[in-house]
């Protein structure tokens, strides 16, 4: 069973994903909350595996409340809630460790398999979408000293994680087997304390080992 918490400060929102995730026999909605305050307050006591984040709330945000959160209980999953699919906040939040973004009028089909996927362990956001996300709101060059601790192979497959490649593809661009790839990312994850894929995208163009195409 999937546990859940919804933070949004619009009660019909809340109410309707409410209905919607709570109507599947393999999700469970634990608790629900108007605010960042009371979205921590309910991950610290029902230690949901997904939160459903609004960011723009009173009070506590959505940004800080994700990291909040993920200080208390890293390993529940956040979902950030955004009503634009390029929106500064949404950059800030996947910083601050969600694993994801789901627009609020998504249809029924992709929030459901948005919160399994996400609990999962996938993540949630299109290495296209990372690298529209960087160059928009431009980041600066971090995380040199992670990636210059990697061996050179899994600094090759990095850069290629950080353009869009799958594990079966970074084996058949580098002749690997897809076992050994896997292996790769499991050690890269390791070495940079990156949560997951998601935030190996963001570390390749952080770094400057992928460069946006301006």
């Amino acid at each position: 069973m999937i546990r859940i918490v919804l933070a949004d400060d619009q009660e019909l929102l809340r109410d309707g994903f409410s209905m919607i995730l709570g109507g599947q026999p393999d999700l469970e909605v634990v608790g629900v909350a108007a605010d960042g305050v009371e979205a921590v307050e309910l991950v610290r006591e029902a230690r949901p595996d997904v939160v459903l984040m609004d960011i723009r709330m009173p009070r506590l945000d959505g940004l800080d409340a994700t990291v909040e959160i993920l200080r208390e209980a890293p390993e529940t999953r956040v979902l950030v809630l955004t009503t634009f699919d390029l929106d500064e906040y949404v950059y800030r939040a996947l910083r601050a460790g969600a694993s994801g973004f789901l627009l609020k009028d998504a249809p029924r089909e992709t929030l459901l398999a948005a919160v399994r996927s996400v609990a999962a362990g996938a993540s949630l956001l299109s290495p296209a979408i990372t690298g529209r996300l960087v160059e928009a709101f431009g980041a600066p060059t971090r995380g040199t000293e992670q990636v210059e601790a990697l061996s050179e192979r899994e600094r090759e497959v990095l850069g290629l994680i950080g353009r869009g490649r799958s594990n079966g593809e970074v084996a058949a661009d580098l002749y690997l087997s897809e076992a050994t790839v896997k292996s790769h990312v499991a050690h890269i994850l390791a070495k940079t304390g990156c949560r997951d894929r998601i935030h190996l995208v963001m570390l390749a163009y952080d770094s400057g080992l992928v460069r946006t195409e301006r």
